[in-house]
């Protein structure tokens, strides 16, 4: 494979979040059990916050450990976008770690501008969606097309092109 530092089309960044999505969610079923067990948990209400943050950790844990490791999750593997350092090069641990809690730009502004007017259901998620999609936008700024956290972070988001080989015999 080759390595080619051009930000991926905005399109396959969306359809590998869709990918990584799906792939979060049998992440956070198994996770969110195991929780269950170890507290003797009987409603997802009950311990909420410690919940919240045991899943906070996981999908962290999960994303740096990729990120660092390979610069890659499954779904970016998938469709071939690699996360790395502004060389190019492997992303340091702090950096992955950065990356990740600055990700949660995606949603936390406009989850706590709907708190702030009560919004629930369809407006809270449509309030949500255009503050992601006001997010996504950020990379039409950048002269790189990379996205606000990964700009802040200093990191950035790659396309890997597969190499292809031909052979003579």
């Amino acid at each position: 494979m080759t390595i080619d530092l051009q930000a991926p089309p905005l399109r396959r960044r969306f359809i590998c979040m869709v990918y990584e999505a799906m792939l979060l969610f049998g992440i956070v079923f198994v996770f969110d059990f195991i929780f269950d067990v170890a507290t003797q948990s009987k409603s997802a209400l009950i311990l909420r916050n410690g919940r919240q943050a045991w899943l906070f950790f996981v999908i962290g844990a999960y994303f740096v450990y990729c990120w660092s490791r390979s610069g890659q999750t499954l779904a970016m593997q998938t469709w071939r976008v690699r996360v790395t350092d502004l060389d190019g090069s492997k992303l340091p641990l702090v950096k992955a770690i950065v990356r990740y809690c600055l990700a949660w730009m995606w949603f936390i502004p406009a989850m706590a501008l709907g708190y702030q007017f009560g919004l629930k259901e369809w407006p809270m998620i449509i309030v949500v969606s255009l503050g992601a999609l006001g997010w996504a936008f950020t990379s039409k700024l950048d002269k790189n097309g990379q996205f606000l956290h990964d700009k802040l972070a200093k990191t950035r988001l790659i396309q890997v092109a597969e190499q292809t080989q031909s052979t003579v015999e």
